[in-house]
């Protein structure tokens, strides 16, 4: 494994506290020397004003820093004036998502200053910018849990490639197939940019159930009964965790993808694992 093939994603905090334990992380996973540090934002763009906050400490520090940026919650001026402020701030990395609508939300009659989907945001960042932003985009080899149809979320995804994009990340799952199989649909599709597997490190059983069924990534059975028969043993969720995402890690790379993404939900120690079991040299 070498010290490009994976990115890092954080959450902004909302607290001094959480600052500060997240820059004990930081500097903790910098050691990997990832490719970049992704930051995300809340539902509905929440959170965004957190989400420039970090990444700016964290270009400050030296590394890439690449926030995330939504369709939701935003008018094109409120837009356009947040890529001028991450231009300005040498930014050069964004990963552009549809977004998710905030919490208590029921149809929301978007305006025609606003956009409805994820390709629509591409090519306004590339209207607005050029090619100054490398822009990453969200894929799903499960299949998007509000898509029509397998074949609609393909579509989705071209139409987002086509709109300008440079690369991809997907949504974490922990069945191999379903990457290899997606990859392969893509690129029979004519998309040919480089398409980077989401991990998400397993520390808790029920916490991962939850993300799980709101993302619809699929734990499969026999990971799900292993995890719930140990209870409230947390150190055997952790060691079984760390082998079924090492292994999946592995095999992943073994077939190609080009990279991982680690949703590390701001903790250092299961990342640092894994990279350290697939022959990360510098830790």
């Amino acid at each position: 494994m070498t010290t490009s093939l994976f990115s890092i994603e954080f959450f902004p905090p909302k607290t001094a506290e959480g600052t500060e334990k997240l820059r004990a992380t930081r500097a903790r996973l910098a050691q990997l020397r990832p490719h970049y540090f992704s930051v995300t934002f809340g539902a509905g763009g929440s959170t965004q004003k957190g989400t420039l906050e970090t990444v700016l400490e964290i270009k400050n520090e030296g590394y890439e820093a690449a926030p995330h940026i939504s369709c939701m919650g935003s008018s094109r001026e409120e837009l356009r004036s947040l890529l001028t402020q991450y231009q300005a701030q040498g930014i050069r990395r964004l990963v552009a998502l549809r977004g998710d609508l905030p919490s208590g939300y029921g149809t929301v009659d978007l305006s025609a200053n606003q956009f409805r989907y994820a390709n629509e945001l591409i090519e306004f960042i590339r209207a607005e910018t050029g090619n100054w932003f490398h822009i990453e985009v969200a894929a799903y080899p499960e299949v998007h849990p509000q898509a029509k149809s397998p074949q609609d979320d393909l579509q989705n995804f071209v139409r987002k490639v086509k709109a300008g994009a440079n690369g991809a990340v997907t949504q974490y799952f922990y069945n191999a197939d379903a990457y290899f199989r997606f990859v392969d649909d893509a690129r029979k599709a004519g998309v040919d940019v480089p398409i980077a597997a989401g991990i998400m490190p397993i520390m808790n059983y029920s916490q991962l159930m939850r993300f799980s069924d709101m993302c619809g990534a699929e734990v499969p059975r026999w990971i799900r009964l292993k995890l719930a028969s140990f209870g409230d043993d947390t150190d055997s969720i952790r060691a079984f965790g760390l082998d079924v995402v090492t292994g999946l890690s592995e095999r992943l790379l073994a077939g190609g993808a080009p990279g991982l993404h680690f949703y590390t939900l701001n903790q250092a120690n299961a990342t640092l694992e894994i990279c350290r079991r697939l022959g990360q040299s510098s830790i």
